[in-house]
């Protein structure tokens, strides 16, 4: 088991990793915010779905996914339809706009990380990669832990 201020340390450098994301939230076009290209994301990932399926997989509320779902919707990525097995309901899918811009999105994120990790070996990328699915891997599906837990709760217990 790793000791105390290995911990101390790991929490600091996760904390900093939203410098990181913010960094690479930048190489987005204007009009697509990082909660947009991940709504685009996860419907290119699991394909079609209703909305409550989507706010569940963000792990966020139902009027916070809706705003986001508004805005793709606006721009054209994606498309709502009736759910043919409840018509009270719509189903989400990417349109072939919203998948020529997860594309685009890939390419600007691949380059982007290509430039910033240039002097890194192929070695050192992959063991990244193994730890971070690793790390992932350890907390388990935070969606579902997160409707469980306390909201008083604090990080350290």
């Amino acid at each position: 088991m790793a000791a105390q201020s290995q911990y101390e340390e790991l929490a600091r450098q996760l904390s900093a990793i939203g410098a990181v994301k913010r960094e690479m939230g930048r190489i987005l076009p204007q009009d697509c915010p990082p909660a947009s290209a991940g709504v685009l994301t996860l419907l290119d990932r699991h394909g079609e779905m209703r909305m409550s399926q989507l706010a569940e997989l963000l792990a966020i509320d139902m009027s916070v996914t809706s705003r986001h779902v508004a805005h793709v919707a606006e721009r054209g990525w994606i498309e709502r339809k009736p759910d043919p097995a409840d018509k009270r309901s719509r189903l989400l899918r990417l349109t072939p706009s919203g998948k020529e811009l997860l594309l685009e999105l890939s390419e600007r994120y691949t380059e982007s990380l290509a430039r910033y990790l240039g002097d890194w070996t192929d070695t050192d990328v992959g063991h990244l990669i193994e730890l971070l699915a690793r790390l992932r891997t350890s907390f388990g599906d935070c969606r579902t832990r997160a409707h469980h837990d306390s909201p008083t709760r604090t990080p350290a217990g």
